[in-house]
């Protein structure tokens, strides 16, 4: 490689790979990057004038040419393909919308492998290194956590054994002469968006942390399935333990034995698991009843709670208008008799509950004597009838953060009026006192976040259960086709910001569209209803299929065979819109010329005949058509649209909810699609060409049941669904 210069401008960044590629082998190669480099990209410039430009094609041409590494381009065509194919992925990190995915797909790969290909060191590794270690700062705080370790280890195992080589590089990934850092690649305008929203994450510090002492709860009620307002807190959860390598722990606020069950204990660990939450333990606050009983006798004891028999609206009203309660001035003796009698869960004890003695004349609601105990003798999902009497969310909160070494308690703002509360119990308790840590609630429109409400849809038999598509709910959004790296996305971008917005779900599926699209499968599809055959005259008298690409920018998403016959079908719009003698662009075939268009009475196509022109330029064409063989080969397909549950932008508290039922929030279509979709798994996400993503639901049984996708929002403008 003698007499070769690489010479690259110095307002764009280094071509890293290659400069690590040449190093690691030892190659001659002079480096150019001065203001004289006449060249926009990377290029090698030959003693003889010849040129190589693009990264890959530089970075294939030092494995190749590269003597003093065995392998470093692969030992066999077939190690040599997969270098191929890593070689062009590595690009995907420069993307921030993507990078987190990339992270994830590469670890995952480097399970149970040393290097990416084969046994030893190739270019493949050095594509993937150098565009981690040009990534700078993203990479490094992911570098710190226990998020990727198999990617970790395999980048600090390469970094170690190639240490003197890879040295060379700090020039490159630090400054230049000229004093401008340098970015570790060029950034498009949405890539430059990316980073903008980046700046929305949660760059904020919580009260008093230090690091590696950081100790967190995340604390749903079993009363219902994850939605995504509880994953905004999880996830803020989990975003704060990794920042401080503190831990999180799950606690179950089992203190309501009406709304529990182990259905949705479950379901909320299976949707902590989906969010991608690691956590130390999982407790439950029915572990600390006897604790919290003998916490609230101790405080009656003390004079710092009593029990109050009086009725529950007047209670309400005394609360509301500051007057105290008859039995506040209770004798120690009273209190204790009356809440034996909770305990036994007597007809007497039943009229009763346990009220903290706070202050009734503070201006803060929230501190008129808050109701700490109840009385309910209904059986417990976990523990059955042991108790009779349970803890309120006011009282046990802060009792268990306290008891449980929780160091900051991150609440939504909601409860903001209730802080007060929670410092003062935990004061006449005389526990540790738990900084209390705010952030906005997640509110999105036409969406219900409310349990109660959602539950109604169920118990009315308006959805399909918890994880209906139209919910909601982790399990809902992700069966409608929502990454969870989008969702995680979407969420840290708003960081821990204590301002409340009604947020439209746009954003959300336009990053999860930009996660989707660059790596699904594409496939065709074609409405049943009034499809039309085009007969092509000088079609092929025998099929013939063809492997082509699912992705024609990504390998990874393999192949498709597209059997080509005489006759193809096409929608019915389309044909509609074909005016005689017009050229049109059959997509992955080429160009064809419609010679006949036959009708009904009613003036709809009913039949094409055509010829084929594949030597006609797509450029010229106004129709791009997508389009079907004609065999029996091809699949049943029921394409699935909805719209919101709910006709009201945002519901009120008192808002009833039957007034706002939107009565039309399901659409099916019946199609026939390609032959390939009979290897969908249930999850998969593909696009159909021309109409959108999907994400099969029910895959490929037989032939007469029909396969089930469920359309995918992309981010554009919500459209209604209109009756049929």
């Amino acid at each position: 490689m003698e007499g070769i210069k690489l010479s690259f401008p110095p307002e764009t960044p280094p071509p890293l790979s290659v400069i690590a590629a040449l190093s690691l082998s030892s190659s001659p190669v002079t480096i150019d990057s001065s203001s004289s480099a006449a060249t926009t990209v990377p290029t090698f410039v030959f003693s003889d004038g010849r040129k190589l430009s693009g990264t890959s094609v530089l970075l294939r041409y030092v494995g190749r040419s590269a003597k003093s590494l065995p392998g470093f381009y692969g030992h066999d065509a077939f190690e040599s393909s997969q270098i191929d194919e890593w070689v062009d992925y590595a690009s995907v990190f420069s993307s921030g919308s993507e990078f987190e995915n990339a992270c994830t797909r590469v670890d995952n790969y480097l399970q149970s492998g040393t290097f990416l290909v084969g046994h030893s060191l190739s270019i493949a590794d050095v594509a993937v290194w150098s565009a981690l270690a040009g990534s700078g700062p993203r990479w490094e705080s992911l570098r710190k956590s226990k998020k990727y370790q198999n990617l970790v280890r395999w980048f600090n195992s390469i970094s170690l054994e190639y240490a003197e080589p890879l040295n060379k590089l700090a020039t490159y990934t630090a400054k230049k002469p000229s004093g401008k850092t340098v970015s570790a690649a060029p950034r498009t305008k949405d890539q430059q968006a990316d980073n903008a929203n980046d700046k929305g994450k949660p760059e904020v510090d919580l009260p008093g942390a230090e690091l590696g002492k950081v100790k967190l709860r995340f604390a749903p009620e079993p009363s219902g399935y994850l939605h995504i307002g509880h994953a905004k807190a999880a996830l803020l959860n989990k975003y704060f333990a990794e920042r401080y390598q503190g831990e999180v722990i799950i606690r179950f606020d089992d203190t309501n034995p009406a709304k529990e069950s182990n259905e949705f204990v479950e379901n909320l660990v299976k949707d902590i698991g989906t969010l991608g939450i690691k956590y130390e333990r999982v407790t439950y606050t029915s572990d600390y009843f006897p604790d919290l009983m003998a916490m609230a006798e101790k405080l009656m004891q003390e004079g710092k709670a009593y029990v109050d028999d009086t009725p529950r609206e007047q209670m309400q009203k005394e609360r509301m208008d500051g007057i105290d309660s008859k039995c506040r001035s209770h004798t120690i003796e009273e209190n204790l008799n009356l809440w034996r009698e909770m305990i036994a869960g007597s007809v007497r004890g039943l009229q009763c509950c346990v009220r903290g003695k706070l202050d009734m004349q503070d201006p803060n609601k929230a501190m008129r004597d808050p109701v700490y105990y109840r009385c309910n003798p209904m059986s417990h999902h976990r523990i059955g009838d042991k108790y009779k009497i349970y803890p309120t969310y006011d009282f046990a909160c802060p009792f268990v953060d306290s008891i449980e070494g929780i160091t900051h308690a991150l609440r939504s703002s909601e409860y903001h009026d209730r802080n007060a509360q929670y410092y003062k119990v935990l004061e006449d308790m005389g526990l540790r006192r738990v900084e209390i840590y705010e952030f906005s609630r997640l509110n999105l429109v036409y969406t219900l976040l409310s349990k109660r409400k959602l539950l109604w849809f169920v118990q009315q038999g308006l959805v399909g259960g918890w994880d209906d598509p139209r919910f909601p709910t982790v399990q809902g959004i992700v069966r409608r086709g929502l990454k969870i790296e989008a969702l995680i996305q979407f969420i840290l971008e708003q960081g821990a910001s204590k301002n409340l917005n009604l947020m439209e779900w746009d954003k959300l599926w336009t990053i999860n569209k930009k996660i989707v699209d660059p790596v699904c499968p594409r496939h065709t599809a074609v409405i049943e209803e009034r499809r039309v055959l085009l007969t092509l005259t000088d079609g092929p008298d025998e099929p013939f299929v063809r492997m082509i690409p699912k992705h024609k920018k990504f390998e990874g998403a393999g192949e498709k065979a597209t059997t080509f016959t005489k006759g193809i079908w096409i929608e019915g719009a389309d044909a509609s819109a074909i005016s005689v003698n017009e050229e049109v662009t059959l997509m992955d075939w080429g160009n064809a010329i419609v010679k006949e268009v036959t009708k009904d009475e009613e003036g709809r196509v009913t039949a094409l005949s055509g010829v084929l022109n594949l030597q006609g330029s797509v450029k010229t064409t106004k129709l791009k058509l997508t389009w079907l063989p004609e065999t029996n080969e091809l699949v049943k397909l029921t394409l699935t649209d909805f719209d919101y549950l709910i006709t009201k932008k945002k519901l009120e508290e008192d808002d009833e909810v039957a007034a706002f039922v939107n009565p039309y929030t399901k659409k099916e279509t019946s199609a026939l699609g390609d032959s390939n979709m009979r290897n969908l798994q249930r999850g998969d996400v593909i696009q159909l060409e021309r109409k959108g993503y999907y994400r099969c639901d029910v895959p490929f049984v037989k032939s007469s049941k029909p396969i089930v996708l469920f359309s995918i929002p992309d981010g554009r403008q919500h459209q209604p669904l209109a009756a049929n």
